[in-house]
């Protein structure tokens, strides 16, 4: 393995995520920056899927930056609302009024499955990372964690989703949970976890 740190843009502007992925990638030495910390504009997501999204956001990313870049498209898929918001969870609030942000995307669920019975639901991550914009072979990974979805915000901890996302193997939310116990069960840490591999087994060997 290389000596030298491994030095990757993240695509993403959310100060969670950084925080999140950069203590989830610590033990390969990885230094992630946030593409606003280089002045980086956030891509375009015209696409209706995780893995396309996170895809383009990683190629803009490395091809403003020069670096090899890391992007995460994540969102919550409601098993009643047919997989819904989906792709389009960080924007969820806005379709109801609201603007946007983790506590109105909140209201806005528990608004919207006020009277809905089946309460599953789904947290999914997709990592992307490529070494350059024009990579032929970018590393993909992805966690999923199932769940349900709570009658009202449980926990503080987290950000998103997390405290009203109930995870029965831990009769919690995951706000409820510690940092580091949130990060080893997470569709972020599941995804972080395939994506360390991925990077010893190609890049690091």
């Amino acid at each position: 393995m290389s000596s030298a740190p491994l030095k990757l843009v993240l695509a993403s502007n959310n100060r969670g995520k950084l925080v999140e992925l950069q203590a989830m990638f610590a033990p390969l030495g990885v230094e992630l920056v946030r593409q606003a910390d280089l002045g980086i504009p956030e891509a375009q997501e015209p696409h209706r899927t995780f893995v396309e999204n996170a895809l383009a956001k990683a190629r803009h990313a490395s091809e403003h930056s020069g670096l090899p870049a890391l992007a995460d498209d994540a969102g919550l898929c409601v098993e009643a609302f047919g997989g819904l918001p989906g792709v389009d969870t960080a924007h969820y609030a806005t379709q109801f009024g609201y603007e946007k942000g983790d506590d109105n995307n909140v209201r806005a669920l528990l608004e919207q499955m006020n009277n809905v019975a089946d309460r599953r639901a789904a947290l999914v991550s997709t990592l992307v990372a490529v070494r350059a914009p024009w990579d032929p072979e970018p590393l993909i990974a992805s966690g999923r964690v199932n769940g349900l979805i709570t009658r009202a915000p449980q926990g503080s901890n987290g950000f998103g989703f997390d405290p009203v996302m109930y995870i029965e193997a831990f009769g919690k939310t995951f706000a409820e949970l510690p940092t580091e116990v949130k990060n080893a069960h997470s569709h972020r840490g599941r995804a972080a976890q395939a994506m360390l591999a991925l990077m010893r087994e190609r890049w690091l060997a």
